[in-house]
């Protein structure tokens, strides 16, 4: 691996495999380095409890928003260790109520904990295993699966950091 002047910045080299390439880009949008220079901890950092259950017109909560981000992770992080696929869309915000600073420091470090579960698994899968279907050929790969968990997450992250603005622009 090659890394740049930043200790948290890990960059492509052209040795790695395709599994240490996803794992690695899982944790830069979680834990930074990535070259939107956005990540998931830094943006949740300082959020109170309160900020992050406020809701905004019609939008997701903050809160909503990383449960559902990492309903997603954690139902990979099953799948990676060998037990059935059991998320479903539709209970994907079903956020449980947050009802103290506490719980939605609990909901962050878990978030974050099983993103770094999920890239270990990832980074352990064997090459061949990406091209295989994960647990249903209606889901497509698990390359397909892992990269749309990535693209999930900045998709998010990007709904984070305005609402974020939002909250704190009186501030």
């Amino acid at each position: 691996m090659l890394l740049s002047s930043d200790p948290g910045y890990i960059l492509y080299s052209p040795y790695m495999n395709t599994s240490t390439q996803l794992a690695m880009h899982i944790r830069q949008v979680h834990f930074g380095g990535n070259w939107t220079v956005s990540n998931l901890k830094d943006n949740l950092a300082g959020i109170s409890r309160e900020q992050a259950v406020q809701k905004i017109h019609s939008f997701n909560s903050i809160a909503a928003l990383v449960f559902h981000i990492n309903y997603f992770t954690r139902a990979a992080n099953d799948v990676l260790q060998g037990k059935p696929l059991q998320a479903h869309d539709k209970y994907s915000f079903d956020l449980p109520p947050i009802n103290s600073q506490d719980e939605w420091e609990q909901l962050v470090n878990k978030t974050l904990s099983d993103a770094e579960l999920f890239a270990s698994l990832v980074e352990k899968l064997p090459e061949s295993q990406l091209t295989e279907n994960f647990t249903d050929p209606k889901y497509g790969s698990y390359y397909r699966n892992i990269l749309g968990i990535i693209e999930h997450t900045h998709y998010h992250l990007g709904q984070v950091v305005l609402l974020k603005k939002w909250l704190t622009i009186d501030t």
